[in-house]
């Protein structure tokens, strides 16, 4: 994908969801800044996602997918209502005539929705489910043991023509992060604090409850106020945790994703397991210590500020098939002191 640094052609990203590959994928905006400088760069995502890129001020367009209206209709058994908004949506993607769609995420509903974009050249990675029937053209990464985070992306990347070195691209909205602060005010925190990430979709990915709360009170004996963040969906979740650690400040399902982010940026350390929030950390580059055990997404995240701790079994990565009957063996291996003398580590390294 090469052209004259005068070119401006209309490229259109598609990387739908899920928070953690937003994250990683958004390296593509600088990548493709730096190959075109005065193109009109746009990026498709779902509702969720959006917040992410909502204030990067390298994209000049964010398309957000009608995907919760389409559901709705969905669900209420209206087929002509979601056919029109389906039909209403592809003629407005095609009506912004762009010439390069790159789907960053390979599956038939990405590429349906390059395809719609009506773009010439329409790039896949790796290209799953059929979708490379929809594609111009196809990319597979060659499996690097390094293992750097967004490993496909980076490698993307470079099949477009980047030669500056990779950086994931993660900007914060002024609101959101006055909005983040004022919380944190009403909430008594006032100094440092680290932002704690125990949730996400699999239990296999979790850590112990009890740990957490240990390492909340360690944090606090160390001047370090613990602040717990997730999703609305994780709210019913925090009882064990929040119970048993005096001082912790609990911000679970009272932030928007895009104050989530300015909460994180303004952090002294994160500690998280594989989520997209640990991912934020290393892309704001902020100390972060990373629990990986049924997943293993990347081993290095390329900042001397993320540390990933990861201890290779027999059995992981085992992804969503655990066969260690519910123990988490993989996730057992961390034990409290062990987490806060990496935590304690990277932020001295930090500062």
């Amino acid at each position: 994908m090469t052209a004259s640094p005068s070119a401006a052609p209309r490229i259109l990203i598609i990387r739908l969801s899920a928070l953690g590959d937003v994250v990683m994928a958004s390296g593509l905006i600088p990548a493709l800044r730096e190959l075109f400088p005065q193109a009109h760069l746009g990026w498709l995502v779902e509702p969720a996602a959006a917040p992410l890129l909502r204030h990067n001020p390298r994209l000049d367009e964010i398309i957000v997918l009608p995907r919760d209206e389409w559901q709705a209709l969905w669900r209420a058994r209206r087929p002509i209502a979601l056919l029109r908004s389906v039909i209403a949506f592809r003629g407005a993607l095609r009506a912004r005539r762009f010439d390069v769609a790159i789907d960053a995420q390979g599956l038939f509903k990405s590429a349906l929705c390059a395809w719609w974009s009506g773009a010439a050249r329409r790039v896949s990675l790796i290209g799953r489910e059929g979708s490379r029937w929809l594609m111009t053209e196809q990319f597979f990464p060659k499996p690097d043991p390094l293992k750097p985070i967004g490993t496909e992306y980076r490698a993307l990347a470079r099949h477009l023509g980047a030669k500056a070195p990779y950086r994931m691209d993660l900007a914060v909205g002024d609101a959101a992060s006055a909005s983040a602060t004022a919380t944190l005010e009403s909430h008594g925190v006032r100094g440092p604090y680290a932002v704690l990430c125990p949730y996400t979709t699999r239990p296999q990915k979790h850590w112990f409850n009890d740990r957490w709360a240990a390492l909340a009170q360690q944090l606090v004996a160390d001047g370090v106020t613990p602040v717990l963040v997730g999703g609305p969906s994780d709210a019913a979740q925090t009882a064990d945790i929040t119970a048993n650690a005096p001082g912790l400040v609990n911000l679970v399902g009272r932030l928007k994703l895009d104050e989530t982010a300015a909460l994180i940026a303004g952090s002294a350390l994160l500690i998280g397991v594989d989520t997209g929030l640990t991912h934020m950390g290393s892309a704001l580059e902020i100390p972060t210590v990373a629990l990986f055990g049924s997943t293993r997404p990347y081993l290095d995240a390329r900042t001397p500020r993320t540390v990933v701790m990861y201890e290779a079994r027999p059995c992981s990565p085992c992804r969503r098939h655990p066969t260690c009957d519910g123990r988490y063996d993989c996730m057992r291996v961390f034990e409290v002191d062990t987490v806060l003398g990496t935590a304690r580590s990277v932020m001295q390294q930090a500062a």
